[in-house]
């Protein structure tokens, strides 16, 4: 990045999908990135050199000041999609006010913020409309502001490349509500990214408000049916007109790893056209989209090789309640303790390396079909199940999702601490230790935590123990026998 100005640049939403993705591409460049987050550990695992990481909630306006000292230019992309009807877009107004008050105040001479497209002459939906309220309240502020606005982003692991992917690979019939029918220019997630650096240096984009898509316009339809061409499947699409949002969403959650309170504000947002009508983004910046089928094929390639940056689900906000407060592991009174040891002769490294590839499409070494039915019987409450699966099929960093579980503590070759996100009348955790032996070989421990909440809580523990004590008895055992046979074989 050119000039000589050292002050640092702030990425909000560094946990989420485009945050995640930005930091690094503007270290590359040069660039004095700092850190907002809300619980730093949650950045564990990413390799962000010196990046700078500060603490702080734009829900909590005293926080933002520290956050915001000598900051030249700030990114806004936090979201609250998941917080429930009636409740993301308050929460998106406060934050957004907070926000840009801070900047004011502390002379932040920039902000740059990515919204939704759609056109001010529809309804729009509540989410969209949200999204753009969220811009207007970051200019009222007084600092100048760069709104990028896009519609579908493709990428791996994106929202809406996750939606459309899953709905293609699963369905071969799909019924299709109105909405499919519905154009929208969709913008690959690499093209976003670089609008989103290259704007630091174009000062043509202050104060501005730009749309940004693809090369092509399309429909729903045809964008899953091109998706179905790349992969080489044959689907049919069959139009009912009855399908309501809300309907919709029950059957995207599912079909997919998308729960309906995610869903369902998504999917009212695709009754409204999401195309630029503005074409002031290209001719401030000298580069030509990807076109569709081309960022199909990127994401694709991505999420074949398990190089996949960041996952729509890794938010603090993906999942409804899962995100908002960071529960830690306690000694309290009333925690059950379940413990479980076993000795190896394969060293500590080779161990740990396979504990971080338990999950997913991994599995669980032991008893999958266990696992799965408690998957299915945690999405019948309205869990999470077992959909989300894992970011990486070996790679784990604090904060990822790994099924119904989330990273919560991480110490390489040493500790992974899972924290629990079903619907359970309390709170759980199963943590993994691999202590090094003084001769050779280590010491693997599996430990089950649970606080109960109340007398459910004790009868849930005790109706289903037989249950764990046979999954994670056996989980122990395979994993040890699992290492020891990949040792022996090298």
């Amino acid at each position: 990045m050119t000039g000589a100005d050292s002050r640092p640049i702030l990425v909000t939403g560094v946990t989420g999908y485009i945050g995640g993705r930005l930091v690094p591409r503007l270290m590359e460049r040069g660039v004095n990135v700092r850190c907002l987050v809300r619980d730093p550990a949650r950045l564990q695992g990413r390799h962000w050199g010196q990046s700078e990481v500060v603490t702080g909630d734009a829900l909590r306006y005293e926080t933002m000041a520290a956050a915001m000292q000598d900051v030249r230019a700030a990114y806004y992309f936090i979201h609250s999609m998941a917080e429930g009807e009636g409740q993301f877009a308050a929460r998106d107004r406060q934050a957004a006010e907070n926000f840009g008050r801070a900047a004011r105040e502390m002379g932040v001479e920039r902000i740059i913020y990515l919204g939704g497209l759609g056109s001010q002459a529809d309804v729009l939906s509540p989410h969209l409309r949200s999204r753009q309220e969220t811009g207007e309240l970051l200019r009222q502020s007084g600092v100048p502001v760069t709104e990028f606005r896009a519609g579908v982003i493709v990428g791996s692991g994106s929202l809406s490349f996750e939606l459309i992917r899953y709905l293609t690979e699963r369905l071969p019939v799909m019924i299709c509500p109105r909405w499919v029918k519905t154009r929208a220019q969709p913008i690959s997630v690499d093209d976003v990214l670089r609008y989103l650096v290259e704007c630091l240096e174009t000062l043509q984009s202050v104060g501005r408000t730009l749309e940004i898509g693809g090369v092509d316009v399309l429909n729903y339809r045809d964008m899953m049916l091109i998706y179905a061409r790349v992969r080489g499947l044959k689907r049919r699409l069959i139009d009912v007109p009855v399908l309501t949002p809300r309907l919709s969403s029950y059957w995207v959650d599912l079909v997919t790893p998308i729960p309906n309170q995610v869903a369902r504000p998504l999917i009212e947002g695709l009754k409204n056209e999401v195309v630029c009508r503005d074409g002031t983004a290209r001719q401030l910046f000298a580069f030509t989209p990807l076109s569709y089928e081309e960022a199909i094929r990127a994401a694709l390639r991505r999420t074949e090789s398990g190089e996949i940056e960041t996952i729509w689900s890794g938010s603090y906000s993906s999942f409804p309640g899962t995100g908002r407060t960071s529960v830690t592991l306690k000694n309290t009174q009333g925690m059950i303790i379940e413990r479980r040891q076993k000795e190896t002769s394969v060293p500590a490294a080779s161990v740990f390396h396979t504990i971080c590839t338990l999950g997913g499409r991994n599995g669980w070494i032991y008893a999958n079909f266990l696992w799965q039915v408690r998957g299915i019987a945690d999405r019948l409450v309205g869990g999470v199940g077992m959909r989300r699966g894992r970011r990486s099929p070996s790679e784990l960093r604090v904060g990822d999702a790994v099924d119904f579980w989330r990273v919560e503590a991480f110490e390489v070759n040493r500790l992974l601490r899972l924290r629990a996100e079903m619907k359970i009348p309390g709170k759980a955790w199963l943590q993994f230790e691999v202590i090094p032996k003084s001769d050779s070989g280590c010491l693997v421990v599996q430990s089950a935590f649970f606080e109960p909440k109340g007398l459910a809580g004790l009868f849930y523990w005790y109706a289903l123990y037989p249950f764990h004590h046979l999954i994670f008895v056996g989980m122990l055992r395979a994993l040890v026998k699992r290492v020891e046979g990949s040792w022996l074989k090298e």
